[in-house]
């Protein structure tokens, strides 16, 4: 049985596994704060590896993972990872993306101000996610730079996009590029709330899309699934960030596509054939956030609950629900069930979808 290492032990690297056992690859899940080689198993030449985030602590199993012959696509982590050679990618490839500069330790305020405007995000180099390590910058509340930020920061102008998008695409080893249709994505306080795919009027921006990620995967060689959000301005995408690796709002083609995201990175690293996948039903995929298990989401007609078993704490993601819709009614029978199990964070959400969902 083939070996397969990824370093990482959360939600995602827990879907690989399990999409990993029907293609007869064994998964080998490294927790990131493990710094102990001999509490793992013999790690062999022919083993390939990946990673399920793109930050982690610099210890003797981080490094020796990562330096492994077979760590896929170690560029794009090395250079994705970091927000200032991330945007130093997108300007060399001239990729849309919204204008920046670097906040140096001799960057002021005004400086910030004058290159991009009087409505900044800070955003951390690294560590950054759900709204973490981000800070806004407005020039009518005076604002300044926290403590700790020069040096460690890049600043973006604020964008008046229309609608936040993404999409999910893969790579062979030989160069062969898929992609799945564009999904909707609805956001609050920073954090992925629901996301929905395909929806028929984003097909416009698919090919657009298509070009964008291809261009970066190729330039990256990269081997496996990467996913790249947008702010849709216009009939304009823009690049806001991308992950080397499966993503939250990949999770609708969990039962939503002819084949999932992870079976297809695992298919992809592994040098399995990659498959061009497609969209089996509307996809409706809900962020569980902060709540307590809750059995009766499993009587959720349409639906199928992914629960992570992690500790409950306010706004970490516990698990995902995905409604794969097929008409009107079933949409709304879903949506029905589920208004009374969810809290009250999640009411602006339902009205979302019916709005983008005229089935």
């Amino acid at each position: 049985m083939s070996k397969l290492w990824v370093l990482g032990n959360g939600q995602l690297g827990a879907m690989l596994k399990h999409a990993a056992e029907l293609l007869d690859v064994e998964v080998i899940l490294v927790a990131v704060e493990v710094s102990d080689c001999s509490k793992l198993p013999s790690l062999e030449e022919h083993d390939v590896v990946t990673a399920e985030r793109e930050h982690w602590p610099d210890n003797v199993v981080t490094r020796r993972l990562f330096q492994h012959p077979n760590f896929r696509s170690r560029r794009a982590f090395t250079e994705i990872a970091d927000r200032l050679s991330e945007k130093q990618l997108f300007d060399k490839l001239q990729l849309a993306t919204a204008p920046w500069v670097v906040l140096s330790q001799h960057t002021s305020v005004s400086d910030v101000f004058a290159a991009l405007g009087g409505h900044v995000l800070l955003k951390r180099r690294s560590g950054g996610y759900d709204g973490k390590g981000q800070q806004w910058l407005r020039e009518s509340n005076h604002d300044t730079v926290a403590e700790g930020w020069r040096g460690q920061a890049i600043a973006e102008q604020a964008i008046a996009f229309d609608e936040e998008i993404s999409l999910v695409g893969a790579r062979s080893a030989s160069g062969k590029l898929v992609f799945y249709p564009l999904s909707l994505n609805l956001h609050q306080d920073g954090i992925l709330l629901a996301s929905i795919a395909p929806l028929e009027r984003l097909q416009k921006y698919q090919s657009q899309a298509e070009a964008m990620l291809a261009k970066l995967m190729n330039e990256l060689d990269y081997t496996g699934v990467l996913t790249m959000e947008c702010f849709r301005v216009g009939d304009q995408l823009m690049i806001n960030e991308v992950a080397p690796r499966v993503h939250n709002s990949g999770h609708w083609t969990m039962g939503g596509a002819t084949v999932s995201q992870f079976e297809l990175h695992v298919r992809a690293v592994m040098g399995m054939p990659v498959s061009q996948p497609s969209a089996n039903k509307v996809s409706v995929m809900i962020n569980i956030l902060g709540l307590e298990w809750e059995p009766r989401w499993l009587s959720v007609p349409n639906a199928t609950v992914y629960w992570y078993d992690k500790k409950v704490l306010p706004g970490r993601k516990l698990g995902h629900i995905n409604l794969n819709i097929a008409d009107s009614t079933q949409l709304e029978d879903s949506l029905l069930a589920l208004k009374g199990l969810l809290s009250e964070r999640y009411e602006p959400m339902f009205e979302w979808i019916r709005k983008e969902l005229v089935l």
